[in-house]
């Protein structure tokens, strides 16, 4: 599944630095406001320890984790939705995303130009939430011409006018369409508008390095992943031994972008499956409620085409009995149909038939 997050926020905050110790690209990071033109995009794996558990059981030619698409977005600015900065530019490239990851700037660096000259991070929070607002305002009104102009030859249109005058009010009050109470119907409809702020969203501070600990304020009823891009930039340039000694040293389990990267796929309401064998230990990406069919196309379209069965097994008791002999000898190991429906962490091997 090609699943994308957009990483947001006003120039200087950290979103170069980040995505670099994200992707452990080289993109420059630069002390002045659209470093950053064309969106960059990295593909990061999703840390998960299960695959290293199920790897050494089956001795894999090969070990390929679940991925989530990152791409660093230039910095907006007030008066972006109006095309302030490269502002139109870049809520285009935000609307092709999945999600939203806001970095915003908690830490204190007066070598780092603010764009408004201070640090905020609530301001800031309620600078670039406005901006898409003011984009999703436009996109309503040109929603309400375009139904309006099928009034007379389509009767389902005067509920889509309908419906768009509310989301209109709804964005004038300054509320994220996601907050409009609708039904399932009427979210169809909305999505292909392609508002910003229908987007799911989780919001990074981007912190010093002795407010890693510190308790953050809530934004938005959303509690900010602490991350110090610094800290994570500078592990990524570490090997595996010398990142873990930097962690210890600092009172750290794990790099903050682990958190941050479970958080983006928890976000988009994901979980994993895994298929185990000689070749590979592979985790697959489906979404949380996904039956066994659905979750077979992921890995080829002839899978589900031609579904059978699957047979499953919980991670816990694969690893526990040493791995699919034992699970199957212990009675663990299930045969399941096109009803069943996924659980994060199933190990599976799909029966088909084209």
């Amino acid at each position: 599944m090609a699943l994308s997050i957009g990483i947001v926020g006003l120039p200087n905050v950290g979103k170069s630095t980040l995505f670099t110790a994200l992707t452990k690209n080289q993109v420059e990071a630069a002390n002045y406001p659209f470093a950053t033109i064309e969106p960059n995009t990295g593909i990061v794996p999703v840390p998960d320890a299960r695959l290293d558990a199920l790897a050494e059981i089956v001795n894999p030619q090969r070990v390929l984790p679940a991925t989530v698409e990152f791409v660093d977005i230039a910095g907006l600015v007030k008066g972006a939705s109006e095309g302030a900065g490269l502002g139109n530019q870049f809520l285009a490239n935000i609307r092709e995303c999945d999600a939203i990851a806001e970095v915003v700037r908690f830490f204190s660096d007066e070598n780092v130009i603010h764009v408004d000259g201070r640090v905020d991070p609530l301001s800031d929070v309620e600078t670039i939430k406005l901006e898409l607002i003011f984009a999703d305002m436009a996109t309503v009104e040109k929603g309400i011409q375009r139904f309006g102009k099928e009034l007379k030859a389509d009767k389902t249109a005067a509920a889509r006018v309908e419906l768009c005058q509310r989301m209109l009010a709804h964005l004038e009050a300054g509320h994220r369409a996601r907050s409009l109470t609708m039904t399932d119907d009427e979210v169809a409809v909305i999505k292909t508008l392609h508002l910003l702020t229908m987007k799911p969203m989780l919001y990074v501070a981007n912190v010093d390095e002795q407010q890693l600990d510190s308790e953050l304020p809530e934004i938005d009823g959303i509690r900010p992943i602490p991350i110090c891009a610094k800290v994570e930039a500078d592990l990524a340039e570490l090997d595996a031994e010398e990142a873990a000694e930097y962690l210890e040293s600092m009172g750290l389990a794990e790099p903050g972008l682990n958190t941050l990267i479970r958080e983006a796929y928890r976000l988009l309401g994901l979980q994993s499956y895994f298929t185990a064998g000689e070749k590979e230990v592979r985790a697959w990406t489906v979404p949380v409620g996904a039956k066994a069919p659905q979750a077979a196309g992921v890995i080829h379209t002839d899978f589900e085409r031609g579904f059978i069965k699957a047979e499953v097994v919980g991670f816990e008791d694969y690893v526990a009995l040493g791995g699919e002999k034992g699970a199957r000898e212990a009675g663990k190991l299930r045969l399941e149909g096109k009803e069943y429906v996924m659980a994060d962490g199933d190990v599976v091997h799909f029966k088909f038939n084209v």
